[in-house]
């Protein structure tokens, strides 16, 4: 299948296929007698594969390595769960970080409630804080 079919099926662009082939995780596929890219169509189910790694938090390099893996024996199991037990460290740290931000944010609103003449903005005030005007 030519690269613009293989990329509609999968919802990425021409450029990502070709950027996915410099960096190693496709193959390049063989040519038509025109040129065009002839993708075999395995590739979607491949495609498929590295976009859902992507949106479960895992770079590229990462899923190279889940690619590699994924041809491996049992072995590999252990070394794919100690990836993805560190992605999952990693998002919970993300998660704490977010909380905080949310806590800190709805105590600045929450600033706004008070009556006009009793209030300075601390939300305003804090990010002027970090701006180090």
């Amino acid at each position: 299948m030519r690269t613009s079919e293989l990329a509609g099926r999968v919802g990425v662009n021409s450029e990502t296929l070709r950027y996915y082939e410099r960096r190693g995780l496709l193959e390049e596929p063989p040519r038509t007698p025109g040129g065009y890219r002839d993708y075999p169509l395995g590739t979607v189910g491949l495609l498929r594969f590295i976009k859902r790694a992507q949106e479960l938090g895992f770079t590229l390099d990462e899923v190279e390595e889940l690619l590699h893996l994924d041809a491996g024996g049992p072995d590999s199991c252990e070394v794919a769960r100690a990836l993805a037990e560190h992605r999952r460290s990693d998002l919970a740290a993300r998660i704490r970080d977010l909380q905080r931000m949310h806590d800190s944010l709805a105590e600045l609103a929450a600033t706004c409630d008070l009556p006009r003449a009793d209030r300075r903005c601390a939300l305003l005030a804090a990010i002027d804080q970090e701006v180090g005007r």
